[in-house]
């Protein structure tokens, strides 16, 4: 093999090398804008641990539910740029973005209807499929720990709902999120990142479980209704 061969060969790896590096700034331009929005998600929902009343928290989640449109939109401009059947080639670029909005929605809906939201709801907030056959998707890992981190973000507001007068909350929540666990204990984890993740939430349910015994010795727990 000559040296002229031997060039074309290493052009042709630096062309390859420099179309890789393109279509990634592409998708980083879409993804930083996802990050954005996330961000402004997030600012929006913080404000319930400063109003928990219900009606002050179902304004914060109307205004969430303003971005989720640009959101779709969004995901449809990645989707576009991914070539077909490299998803999970550049999908680490994007995982952690889609386990914060996992999580935004997640709690938005949660909040609203005090109900867990599924994979499909997610996935159809975003415009994303929820099966890899059908191209650009919502992976399951990612919506598991999504989920997660809506656990610790509400044991941090059952917390503050108890300062800021709210006691009923704390039970809600403490129901739901042992559900959650219950539920979470049930799958055969082999994700080291999922799984580090999920050893955390028993902490998340610790800590909701101090606030309703704290509101029990207290005398400040609202009492059950009967049948």
């Amino acid at each position: 093999m000559d040296s002229a061969q031997i060039s074309k060969i290493f052009l042709d790896f630096q062309e390859f090398i420099s179309q890789e590096q393109d279509l990634k700034e592409q998708i980083r331009g879409v993804i930083k804008d996802l990050e954005q929005q996330s961000r402004e998600i997030l600012m929006v929902l913080q404000d319930i641990h400063q109003n928990p009343a219900q009606s002050d928290v179902l304004v914060c989640c109307e205004k969430a539910r303003g971005f989720f449109g640009q959101l779709k939109e969004k995901y449809s401009e990645l989707a576009a740029i991914v070539p077909a059947n490299q998803f999970y080639h550049y999908n680490d670029m994007w995982r952690f973005v889609n386990q914060r909005l996992t999580f935004l929605i997640s709690l938005t809906i949660f909040l609203e209807t005090g109900k867990l939201a599924s994979r499909e709801q997610v996935a159809d907030i975003l415009g994303l499929e929820i099966s890899r056959e059908k191209g650009f998707h919502l992976d399951l890992e990612d919506y598991l720990t999504g989920l997660l981190h809506m656990a610790t973000e509400l044991a941090r507001f059952a917390t503050n709902s108890v300062t800021n007068g709210n006691y009923e909350r704390p039970i809600e929540i403490s129901k739901f999120v042992s559900e959650l666990n219950a539920g979470f204990r049930l799958l055969n984890l082999k994700n080291d990142s999922l799984r580090k993740r999920f050893d955390a939430l028993k902490y998340d349910v610790k800590k909701i479980e101090e606030v309703v015994y704290d509101l029990s010795i207290r005398g400040l727990r609202p009492s059950q209704p009967t049948e």
